[in-house]
């Protein structure tokens, strides 16, 4: 008997039925010269937005129903420095605050560790105990702003701190929005700011996730990110493929502690680079929602809709910045920034003309947020969801970039003896990643030098710059300052509730199937430094060194 399908919808009706059902905004959807714009274009069987395997995009309302949120990277100085930039930003009408941390932080290092000298504020905000995380969002409603925190192996001590300035504030830890990074492999394969081993290390985002997963129900416990793989020089196409090998890592080590791939999956997010190739960055984009949903359902059982859709955030490409001409990279991070809305994303953040050569001034933050505004706002870009869907171009280049990245999969696969997440842990310990970005690297500056790859400023349509910008100057006096300020939390804190603290990090660290989460809050509550945390889990786990790739 032939199955009667008359009654079926169709794929259009079925995602006209969703857009309805979104709550959209209070938008004028036509050209300048008034023609009306549809939500979407394409046959009534091919593939919708909101619709597997979501290559159109995640949601079938897209930015009809809310734009990207425009969230600005900031982080420099003291605490109370970067508050102030903070407090500019949503004035301004950014709204998500995304942090960065300087390097001694990023490197679990206390401001007066002696290896920090120097490096206090420079690259972001000092951060050492819950009294600067205090001073950070002073003021701030942590209830309705969402906050996204860049940093990985000292993550879980951020992210303590967070949980408890936001309930000394009277915010409830479930009802905190935002993401942490704490995307520990890529560290590893390009950023190199790790800590512990891989292992040790990856113990610590699962217990991030497990904890998250149970208590903070609206936060994003790991940002896995391609976006540090591309700017250490990989190839378009690898931070694809590393990436969501990596996020298929992080599913696997969950899964192995005990959790279903429905209840967490749905609270991880990416970060992908937007690089100045226009349209490669939107076609890897498209590809990494149409493998990530394959993958996660045909691989990994997952059945809610939200565990199938690969939500990003995107920045800009900090390496396609010159310091030659700095006002031309204003026009590169406008073109990047159109890729990432036109490939999908879910937030943005546009570099300053001026971070090729310091911290972003005032100035330069307040234009890299205007050029969201304008594209969200005069260009009509958000009023189609992927208005180049279709393209025979962009199409073909989709499809390559998954090609690609699928001949990644089967070499981590076969390498990992049928897990992934063995795979990246062998091609981490071999040097096979590090080797590949590198010699990409090596490829694209061969390319600049030799004049093949054209960068205007640089290697063609030289000239004098003028006047220069005027830039933000770090002064010794803010280490002066953070110096200070740790002194007076040490001097005024409980010294046996520390160490008491201490002893029960060290003590949970040692049992493996305890979460660590509890314990950290612990010590950030009796205002434990980050470094010493650091410290005590070292005592358990150990300090990863590298071994160099020849």
């Amino acid at each position: 008997m032939t199955e009667d399908r008359s009654e079926a919808p169709s794929a259009r009706e079925e995602w006209r039925a969703a857009f309805e059902a979104a709550a959209t905004r209070d938008v004028i959807a036509e050209t300048m010269s008034g023609v009306p714009l549809d939500p979407v274009y394409g046959p009534d069987d091919g593939e919708f937005p909101g619709q597997y395997p979501y290559t159109r995009g995640p949601y079938a309302s897209m930015y009809r129903s809310k734009l990207w949120t425009m969230r600005m990277f900031a982080g420099f100085g003291t605490a109370d420095d970067t508050n102030a930039r903070f407090r500019e930003i949503l004035r301004v009408g950014g709204d998500g605050l995304s942090t960065a941390f300087d390097l001694p932080t990023l490197m679990g290092r206390d401001s007066d560790d002696p290896h920090a000298l120097g490096e206090v504020g420079r690259c972001g905000v000092a951060i050492d105990t819950l009294a600067d995380m205090e001073d950070l969002f002073a003021g701030i409603d942590l209830g309705v702003v969402t906050t996204s925190m860049t940093i990985n192996s000292p993550a879980a001590m951020l992210l303590a701190m967070y949980v408890a300035v936001a309930e000394k504030n009277g915010t409830a830890r479930a009802d905190l929005g935002g993401t942490i990074q704490n995307d520990i492999l890529k560290e590893y394969q390009a950023q190199k700011e790790f800590i512990f081993p891989p292992r040790p290390s990856m113990r610590i985002v699962t217990d991030m996730i497990r904890f998250c997963t149970a208590e903070m129900p609206k936060w994003h416990p790991v940002s896995i990110s391609g976006y540090h793989i591309r700017e250490a020089g990989s190839t378009a196409a690898q931070e694809l493929a590393f990436t969501l090998a990596n996020g298929f890592g992080y599913v696997e080590a969950v899964r192995a502690v005990g959790l279903d791939v429905d209840d967490f999956a749905p609270r991880l997010s990416f970060f992908f680079n937007a690089h100045i190739d226009f349209f490669e960055e939107i076609a890897k984009y498209r590809a990494a929602r149409r493998i990530w949903a394959r993958w996660m359902r045909e691989r990994y059982g997952a059945v809610n809709p939200r565990s199938l859709q690969c939500r990003f955030h995107t920045q800009t490409a900090g390496v396609s910045l010159t310091a030659q001409q700095p006002e031309v990279n204003i026009v590169r991070t406008a073109i990047e920034a159109l890729a990432g809305v036109l490939g999908g994303t879910q937030s943005l953040h546009t570099n300053s003309m001026d971070e090729v050569l310091a911290l972003p001034t005032e100035r330069a933050a307040r234009i890299a947020l205007r050029t969201q505004q304008v594209i969200a706002h005069e260009t009509g870009a958000p009023l189609v969801a992927d208005p180049l869907g279709g393209s025979w171009f962009v199409e073909a280049l989709t499809d390559e970039m998954e090609r690609r990245a699928e001949a990644v999969f089967a070499h981590l696969d076969e390498l990992g003896g049928g897990s992934i997440l063995e795979g990246v842990y062998a091609g981490i310990e071999n040097g096979w990643f590090q080797g590949e970005i590198a010699d990409a690297a090596y490829q694209l500056e061969k390319k600049v030098n030799t004049g093949q790859r054209v960068i205007v400023g640089v290697n063609r349509f030289t000239e004098s710059d003028g006047d220069p910008l005027d830039i933000l100057h770090i002064g010794h006096d803010v280490e002066d300052r953070q110096l200070k300020r740790l002194d007076t939390v040490k001097a005024e804190r409980s010294d046996d509730a520390v160490r008491t603290a201490l002893v029960g990090v060290r003590a949970v660290a040692r049992e493996a199937d305890a979460n660590l989460m509890p314990a950290i809050l612990d010590a950030v509550r009796v205002y434990a430094t980050a470094g010493e945390i650091v410290d005590a889990l070292a005592s358990v786990f150990g300090r990863w060194t590298e071994d160099p790739v020849i």
